[in-house]
């Protein structure tokens, strides 16, 4: 089985190579690396996918991170497959290809997008003006559809969702502590909704990255 391990780590050389080491000991096969935010105080936030055999416990994990001086454990959840952002070139390219039909190329956005963000899910909604909020695509991990109809959804940028105290977020987002963040597709009317099922919350620079997404699939569609 397959954990993402999100640790905090010193931004300096071998500490890296140290924790894969620990890791490797412990039975850990790492599958991909990622690196999420690099701080000012000179940490940085990494995205570990570690293969364990069925015989090793996952909280052997954080006991090899947390033998190495300096290293904190963040988060730690099953993950199925890779982190791989070069796959959101090829959705990219797949959205352009299928521009004119919408639902297809938003299909393709929300197939690969909870990989790309180490999300759990995606949904695309349609926030037209003078038309009721329809969900276009949903990955399929996402909440069902809960019949709700809300006026408006609040999202001119990017940002993090509370899901208690926004009246637009359907009740089933937020459940088992989920983290939401979400970004318009910019010019298109549309909103891109990822959660993240018991959390880590989203750091600035994801919600950034997933800003930049925003930004590129509204430029491509309009």
């Amino acid at each position: 089985m397959s954990f993402l391990i999100r640790v905090l780590l010193p931004d300096v050389p071998g500490s890296l190579g140290q924790l894969a080491e620990a890791i490797g000991y412990a039975g850990g096969n790492i599958q991909s690396v990622d690196i999420v935010e690099v701080f000012p105080d000179g940490t940085v936030m990494d995205d570990i996918v570690v293969g364990l055999p069925n015989t090793v416990m996952a909280d052997t994990l954080i006991t090899a991170a947390n033998s190495i001086e300096g290293v904190e454990v963040d988060s730690i959840r099953p993950f199925s497959g890779r982190v791989d952002r070069r796959g959101q070139i090829e959705m990219l390219a797949k959205v352009a290809a299928f521009s004119r039909t919408i639902p297809r190329a938003m299909e393709e956005l929300v197939t690969v997008t909870p990989q790309s963000m180490t999300a759990s899910w995606a949904i695309v909604l349609d926030d037209a003006v003078d038309s009721p909020i329809t969900r276009v695509a949903a990955s399929l991990a996402a909440p069902e559809d809960d019949g709700s109809s809300p006026v408006s959804i609040d999202v001119a940028q990017a940002r993090m969702l509370n899901a208690e105290a926004e009246d637009w977020v359907p009740e089933s987002w937020g459940l088992l502590d989920s983290s939401l963040a979400a970004t318009p597709l910019v010019g298109t009317g549309m909103v891109l909704v990822v959660g993240r099922t018991g959390g880590p919350d989203f750091l600035a620079s994801e919600v950034q990255h997933l800003g930049h997404i925003g930004r590129i699939v509204g430029a491509i569609l309009s």
